[in-house]
């Protein structure tokens, strides 16, 4: 694959860490797995990653903002998840997910959404329920050591990591915004790749 047809340079990829997995790998992802290094950490292919990502910016886009929840209970997922809600309108939560938020109209919180993204499918999986509940498809990040029961599309990363989950929300928010008209093929997001992955 040609470093031109990657959605970002491959570089920014490997400094994000967006490929690195855990030790432990399901039967599920295996399929994404490119190697598995010296130290038992197993590498995800940085390929299928872009093309997942592709596919989820794709499907997001047929979407109005206010109808799309991202979920991060993992807390190196919430500066990524508010940046990507500000720029995009989506709504998000980034913490304790609310039990019901979806599900139960006299909650004062209640929301409807049409599609969800959730960063990890364990800490996230009442939220997960509740998309199988209401009939909403969803989208979740999944590590190699993740289950994708009852996800509709699985995006291989790391899920873990803050630069991994910045990188991942920095490219989600530039593809949407373009493929829905907001910014132009070659614009900049006024938030640079380096705030959504900022360590503190």
């Amino acid at each position: 694959m040609s470093e031109a047809s990657f959605l970002v340079p491959q570089v920014l990829y490997l400094k994000a860490g967006i490929h690195i997995g855990t030790k432990y790998r399901t039967n599920y992802m295996d399929k994404f797995i490119y190697k598995t290094r010296p130290d038992g950490l197993s590498v995800l292919n940085i390929q299928q990653i872009d093309e997942r990502i592709k596919i989820a910016a794709n499907i997001l886009s047929r979407y109005k903002p206010e109808d799309i929840l991202i979920v991060s209970r993992r807390e190196n997922g919430w500066k990524a998840v508010q940046l990507f809600g500000k720029l995009t309108g989506a709504k998000f939560f980034a913490g304790r997910y609310p039990p019901g938020i979806l599900t139960n109209p006299n909650l004062k919180d209640y929301l409807e959404v049409k599609i969800m993204l959730i960063t990890d499918s364990w800490p996230d999986r009442n939220a997960i329920k509740d998309a199988l509940l209401m009939g909403i498809p969803l989208i979740a990040l999944c590590d190699t050591n993740n289950q994708a029961n009852n996800i509709d599309l699985v995006v291989p990363c790391n899920n873990k990591g803050k630069k991994s989950l910045g990188l991942f929300f920095y490219i989600l928010a530039k593809e949407y915004l373009k493929l829905t008209g907001k910014i132009g093929e070659n614009d900049e997001l006024e938030v640079p790749v380096d705030i959504f992955m900022e360590e503190n």
